[in-house]
């Protein structure tokens, strides 16, 4: 993924329409919880056998979904002049130090709990 080519498309696409005014961090945190529920209702009251049938089914709809999310965090991080990938990067070390794997290795439990 080039994220620098995807973050210039993203701001030509919202410029072209002259959307930055409605941009702003808040507005953009709310759709990017907005677009997230819209992933989630795709397996509201599915079972485990059920969500994974569906996720094959209507795997167009749900990329669409998550692609929703994704452009919303993209431009947020960009607006606000955070570096996603960095920050990915520098969380994945901070969880590999919560979670190491001699204690988080097949276990759900929070890091608290390990």
């Amino acid at each position: 993924m080039n994220l620098k080519l995807i973050q210039q498309k993203i701001r030509t696409f919202r410029d072209e329409r002259d959307w930055m005014k409605f941009h702003n961090p808040k507005n953009l945190a709310m759709s990017i919880s907005i677009e997230a529920a819209e992933l989630l209702e795709h397996f509201q009251w599915k079972n485990l056998e059920e969500s994974e049938k569906h996720a094959i089914e209507a795997k167009d709809q749900i990329a669409d979904e998550a692609a929703d999310v994704a452009v919303y965090l993209i431009e947020l991080c960009d607006n606000l002049s955070i570096d996603l990938e960095a920050a990915v990067h520098a969380k994945l070390e901070k969880n590999a130090a919560k979670y190491p794997t001699t204690k988080a290795r097949g276990s759900a439990k929070k890091y608290t709990d390990l």
